[in-house]
């Protein structure tokens, strides 16, 4: 009972010995959102990559009731 008990806490120190070291590693999915995605299925009026038609169009669809934050009160 008591090797059982001595084994089992090595265990444990050893689990806590192998942890890999975390480092923030950037991929493609960093992208600003107006980038787009390449394909495609896009709304009329908004060209990918472009800055301001992204706005214009995230506008529009506040102003067209589209807006989730107004349904709420």
């Amino acid at each position: 009972m008591k090797h059982s008990l001595w084994i089992a806490a090595w265990a444990v120190l050893l689990c806590a010995c192998g942890e890999k070291p975390q480092a923030l590693v950037s991929t493609s999915r960093d992208a600003p959102a107006y980038s787009g995605t390449g394909k495609a299925y896009a709304v009329g009026g908004w060209k990918q990559g472009d800055k301001a038609s992204w706005e214009s169009q995230l506008k529009a669809r506040t102003q067209q009731g589209q807006n989730d934050y107004g349904r709420m009160n």
